[in-house]
């Protein structure tokens, strides 16, 4: 078992594995979000279009899969094997190409630093328990000039009342259970993180979501839900 995972969460996410395409499923809040999702990490790049794409913490593939249909060149990595067999399966129904594999980030980054135009992390970093290791991971496999994704959820109040009261208890927009409030990250602590990586803040977001519509929006608030993109200075070659 690779040192930074909670078994209970690959636990977890395996036990909904063959939820993952099912739009009205167990999982619906990330089908409701990816078009928003692609569309901001669109902005960050100005195209996909023949982009080296690493998607960390991929799933069953839904947001590889959009930014392979984009024309990037994509390689979704996990370490949920059962959720990486659903991706692989829906490839071949959707004939959209990804490369998959069961690998963690840091591991990956020992074998291929500096290979991707865009590394996206969505949702994950609240999954493990260390952060910053991905964080770092992320730093090293971005080339120079290359951009960084992240999507997370804030820690305070309003965000435990609203991401895990509402959302997972009241609601049943997610299964209970799906987070755990001390591992939500700040945006101050992600931002410290990829400074430390090496990793220049460029943007953040905030999402706003309506229930009724299950519509997704940018917001300026980033007190629940949060997007930041980051880039890797080039090099000076001076």
């Amino acid at each position: 078992m690779p040192a930074n995972v909670h078994p209970a969460e690959l636990d977890k996410f395996s036990a909904l594995a063959s939820g993952w395409w099912d739009p009205q499923g167990e999982l619906k809040t990330l089908h409701d979000i990816n078009p928003l999702r692609l569309d901001w990490i669109r902005m960050q790049t100005g195209s996909l279009e023949g982009l080296s794409v690493l998607d960390i913490g991929c799933g069953g593939g839904l947001l590889s899969e959009a930014m392979a249909a984009e024309g990037a060149q994509v390689t979704g990595i996990d370490l949920a094997s059962e959720s990486l067999q659903i991706a692989r399966l829906h490839t071949h129904e959707s004939g959209v190409q990804v490369r998959y594999e069961c690998v963690s980030a840091e591991e990956f980054a020992t074998r291929e630093p500096g290979r991707f135009d865009l590394v996206t992390c969505m949702e994950l970093l609240e999954h493990v328990p260390d952060p910053a290791s991905v964080v770092r991971a992320c730093g090293q496999l971005v080339r120079p000039g290359g951009t960084v994704c992240f999507s997370t959820l804030n820690r305070n109040p309003k965000s435990f009342l609203f991401a895990i009261v509402a959302a997972e208890y009241v609601l049943r927009m997610l299964p209970r259970g799906t987070h755990q409030y001390e591992q939500l990250i700040t945006p101050s602590e992600l931002a410290a993180a990829a400074r430390s990586a090496g990793l220049e803040v460029a943007t953040m977001s905030g999402l706003s979501y309506q229930p009724v519509t299950r519509h997704y929006s940018l917001t300026s608030d980033t007190s629940v839900n949060y997007l930041m993109a980051t880039r890797r200075p080039t090099q000076d070659l001076s």
